[in-house]
Order: C-alpha cells, then structure tokens, then sequence
C-alpha cells in the first residue's frame, strides 16, 4: 500500500508552503508528490501573498522564522483577507508562542524537526475540517446571541463580538453541540489537534475570556463549568 492510498487522496490539491529553507521546500514538494498534491513554494513573506493573490491552495503551511517579517506578522495579514487552513511550523518550542500562533488565526502548529507524514495528517485534517465547515448552517442562533458561520461573525444583543479565531471555533463548536460536555482534551482535539499535554491550561485561559466577552446586558451565562468534566453550552434556541 502506497503512503497515497493510505490517506485517501484520489483528486488533485495545491498546497503551499511559505518558508525560506528551500531544502525543506523541495523534500516535502517530492514527499507531496506521491499524494497527488502539488506543494507551491515561496521562499519570502512577499512571493507568498503574491501566489495566495493568483492561486486557491487548500492549506497552508507557514514558516514562523522568515525574511522581511515574521510568521505571525504575516498569519495576520493573511487572516485580513483569507480563511485558508494554516498550520504554523517553527524551530522554537516555547508555549507562548505556540499559543500566540492560535490565537491570532493559525489552525495548527508543528515544531521543527518534524515528520512529513505527520505533516501530511495534519494538513489532511485541516482541509477536512474547513469542507465540513463550510458545509453547515449559515448560522447558529439563540435567545441574544447569532453566530454567522459564513463570515465567523458573532452578533451579541445585536451587536458585534470581535472575538479570537480560537475563540470563535470553540463557541462554534459548543454552540453546534448545545449540552455536549467537551474535556479539555477534547477541546484541544476536536480544535486544533495539537499537542495536549502542552495546551490544556490554555484552553481555560480561553474559554474564561470568552465567558467574559459573552455576557451580555441580560447576563445570560452561554459557557457552563461542568466540573470535573470540562465544559458545555447552554442557551434557549430562537
């Protein structure tokens, strides 16, 4: 059995990769190769937004360490016009900015050195996840609270509430399952796949900011603790 046939992939994709390491470039693009993706490369910030302005990838897979700016620098500027899967991959591996990447808009995150079956995993997961995304309702609603999935838009009382990228994936998850106790193991897989043991804490530093920023001027309570469980969503459907 073929690493292809292993993964499932019977059509074509384009990935691309942002990372100034073209050694890494070309392993992964011959690596890719077998599962009938084609992995653009750009090897700076620039000829990345260049190719993301004429081509459609299904994921990307961005380098923090870059010339002319930064990977999270760039993740921001991306996420102000595109909603591709982005997985972020770095030689550092200290938490905070693991958990910075998450928070302003990266979908996954894998320290260097690394595998590139697990990278391919990875990637494959995200791509399945945005189709099955798309795929739902436009959107979510309850007594004071609309969440449009088509523009990841959270309407509290009517009016806007910016909220994170992770923050909004794991109301939306919540919300899509109302009752649903979610671990925060389970969270952290069912979000973002990274390692838990690493990101558990985090997720309760998260789900009390999103508490904070959904109470709204009839203190409805959306996020409940269940303790010892994890966490859940109530509300009255509209």
């Amino acid at each position: 059995m073929k690493d292809g046939d292993f993964f499932g992939y019977n059509n074509s994709m384009t990935y691309l990769l942002i990372d100034d390491d073209q050694d890494i470039g070309e392993l992964l693009q011959e690596y890719f190769e077998q599962f009938q993706i084609e992995l653009l490369t750009a090897l700076s910030p620039s000829e990345g937004l260049s190719i993301l302005d004429k081509e459609q990838p299904s994921c990307l897979i961005l380098d923090v360490m870059l010339p002319e700016m930064d990977g999270f620098e760039l993740l921001k500027k991306i996420r102000g016009f595109s909603e591709i899967p982005i997985i972020m991959l770095t030689a550092r591996g200290e938490v905070t900015d693991r958990i910075v990447g998450l928070e302003i808009g990266a979908d996954d995150y894998l320290a260097k050195p690394f595998e590139p079956r697990e990278l391919m995993a990875r990637c494959q997961s995200l791509v399945r996840r945005s189709k099955l995304s798309q795929s739902k309702a436009s959107s979510i609603s309850y007594r004071g609270i609309k969440i449009i999935t088509d523009n990841k838009q959270v309407l509290l009382d009517g009016e806007s509430c910016p909220l994170t990228a992770m923050e909004y994936e794991a109301l939306e998850l919540l919300a899509s399952n109302p009752g649903k106790v979610y671990s925060r193991d389970d969270l952290l897989n069912e979000l973002k796949g990274v390692d838990t043991e690493l990101f558990s804490r985090s997720i309760d530093i998260m789900v009390s900011r999103l508490r904070q920023k959904l109470k709204n001027k009839h203190n409805r309570q959306y996020l409940q603790t269940v303790w010892g469980r994890g966490y859940q969503f109530v509300g009255e459907r509209e």
